[in-house]
């Protein structure tokens, strides 16, 4: 079994994907730990409705970063975690993670990275005035919005896109796109060397 962690800040919508992606046996892997840094996250009525085992570690619970992950690190390890998938995680992973899971750990940014990085990258997009945005799945490194790009999908601008038209439409993508890269990680076809990632076909 591939089991893969799903970490969560807030609503969830992601989260949500992924398990009707699991249901609908298109995952092929197991949400087996949802983590969260906020107990008021509604990501975790999500996973409590489906049954899946959740998990909610503050950072002010302990007295550095590094404690910090080395228990998110040990309780990853007792549900032998493959994959750790951010969806909405607000808050950057350090050094200690992210070397124990070592191009294992993937992310989801609405916008075409490297353009728009950070936490409003449709805002920032829509403000700017661009004709195409879209959604970036990447591989996690120690910068923001920085490791190898897995898979990206455009979003065309309609003269008449509101802010929160386009942000139906870049979330619906992010949905139907975060489920297909991991498919794809737990089988096996997504190789990485350097900056480059391929994907075998099916």
């Amino acid at each position: 079994m591939f089991n893969i962690a799903v970490f969560c800040s807030g609503n969830g919508t992601n989260l949500q994907a992924l398990i009707e992606a699991e249901k609908k046996k298109k995952l092929h892997a197991h949400i087996a730990l949802v983590v969260s840094d906020n107990d008021e996250a509604y990501a975790l009525n999500r996973a409590a409705r489906a049954g899946i085992k959740y998990l909610v570690i503050k950072r002010a619970s302990f007295v550095s970063r590094s404690e910090f992950e080395k228990e998110i690190i040990r309780q990853l390890k007792k549900e032998n975690i493959k994959l750790i998938v951010l969806a909405g995680f607000m808050r950057m992973l350090g050094a200690e993670l992210l070397s124990a899971y070592k191009n294992k750990v993937i992310n989801i940014h609405p916008a075409l990275l490297p353009s728009f990085k950070g936490a409003h990258g449709i805002k920032d997009a829509f403000e700017y005035g661009v004709k195409v945005t879209g959604v970036t799945v990447h591989f996690v490194d120690i910068e923001m919005d920085h490791g190898p790009i897995i898979m990206q999908e455009s979003v065309a601008l309609r003269a008449n896109d509101s802010l929160g038209s386009l942000e139906a439409r870049i979330h619906a993508v992010e949905h139907a796109l975060y489920y297909k890269v991991v498919s794809s990680i737990a089988r096996g076809r997504v190789k990485i060397k350097g900056r480059k990632v391929v994907i075998a076909n099916d």
